[in-house]
């Protein structure tokens, strides 16, 4: 299937750091994208918007505030219901090869922003406390001329970051063709089995057994952990999966939900429309419309 996602080129040279982008507009026209540099990407006055990374969707209310540090993590931001005249967007384009042995950013002053960007491969937003904290910080950024300060100013602002507990990840490990990861080694024991076998029928015995615990014990335990009960997650990873061969191949709906472990089509379309907030079809075709080739 040829590919219809805009694959960015952005104006970073080769022995550039950062690119700024601070800008005021009345409506977003830029199709959905991806691009092998990292992203800060701020959003004031836009309430009504609507925010797609990978296979989450999210309407967004007057501040919005996105780290992404995935090459192949498509996302856009959509007019959808926003009727501002005066949008204001700061874009942060960045790289940091922060999962090289030698790199500082494997040392300990520097784990919390590592941490971080991870977790950013699947897209990550930030509460409005988060962005009002560091509203006056970002919004004079493109204000400094001086190179150095300016990264200065860009590690500061990412270490402050680092430090917001209530971050959440957008799109699913799946989607975003992350490696699953747990700070417990028997969920992620668990998680990586998942993801391995999500197309065949898994049962909760099996897994319990798995990590030695009864399946009462292992259920709670699970939940605990992840904050999901397992059949909810075994869902999710499933319909990042969906999402995934939805964009990139042609396969049909149906040939999709079966081979993604979906035994029923109508179980199977209420689950997606639940989670998704669209069809199977619908995502397909909001996906294709906005792409360009190039």
């Amino acid at each position: 299937m040829e590919t219809k996602v805009l694959h960015e080129i952005t104006p970073l040279g080769e022995h550039d750091f950062m690119y700024v982008a601070d800008r005021h507009k009345q409506e977003f026209t830029y199709p959905i994208h991806c691009h092998d540099i990292f992203e800060l990407n701020f959003v004031e006055n836009a309430a009504g918007c609507r925010r797609v990374v990978g296979d989450h969707s999210e309407v967004v209310g007057n501040f919005d505030l996105v780290l992404i540090t995935s090459p192949d993590l498509e996302h856009v931001w959509e007019q959808h219901e926003c009727r501002s005249q005066d949008i204001h967007e700061v874009t942060i384009q960045f790289y940091i090869d922060f999962d090289s042995p030698t790199s500082p950013f494997s040392t300990n002053p520097f784990l919390s922003i590592h941490r971080m960007l991870n977790r950013a491969k699947h897209g990550l937003a930030f509460p409005e406390r988060a962005i009002m904290m560091l509203y006056p910080r970002i919004i004079r950024f493109s204000a400094i001329k001086d190179g150095f300060m300016a990264v200065q100013e860009l590690f500061g602002i990412l270490y402050e970051l680092s430090k917001i507990d209530d971050a959440y990840e957008l799109a699913s490990s799946a989607f975003a063709k992350v490696e699953v990861e747990s700070d417990s080694r028997r969920v992620l024991k668990v998680k990586s089995f998942i993801d391995s076998h999500f197309k065949d029928e898994i049962r909760l015995e099996q897994l319990s057994d798995m990590v030695g615990m009864t399946p009462t014990a292992f259920s709670r335990f699970f939940h605990l952990r992840t904050g999901k009960s397992l059949s909810e997650y075994i869902v999710d990873v499933r319909l990042g999966y969906v999402s995934r061969r939805l964009v990139d191949t042609a396969d049909s709906v149906s040939e999709i939900c079966y081979a993604c472990g979906f035994n029923t089509l109508s179980n199977f379309n209420r689950l997606f429309r639940k989670h998704k907030g669209c069809s199977p079809t619908e995502f397909r075709e909001k996906y294709h419309k906005t792409k360009v080739i190039i």
